[in-house]
């Protein structure tokens, strides 16, 4: 689920299949900022990136002309830590 916000700003919800709504999602972020640029929804932004507004937090992508690679910057916070046994 995608809106709009301005022309560097997308807000974004994400749905996983099997696990249902997520905190983010760089992949789909990623792929949401090309998608947008692509139908002209918006342009690309510049070094500063697109922001993509998540639930988890925002993350910023840069779909850069020269070199045709995306960027993601972003927070990056331990969300689990934990123990498992293997046999």
């Amino acid at each position: 689920f995608v809106q709009v916000m301005s022309p560097s700003h997308l807000k974004m919800k994400v749905w996983e299949r099997g696990a249902g709504p997520t905190l983010a999602c760089g992949t789909g972020a990623c792929a949401l900022t090309v998608a947008a640029i692509r139908a002209g929804k918006i342009p690309r932004s510049g070094k500063e990136g697109t922001r993509v507004t998540l639930p988890g937090g925002d993350l910023f992508i840069e779909w850069r002309e020269e070199n045709n690679r995306i960027y993601m910057t972003g927070p990056a916070d331990l969300s689990f830590k934990g123990t498992a046994q293997l046999k």
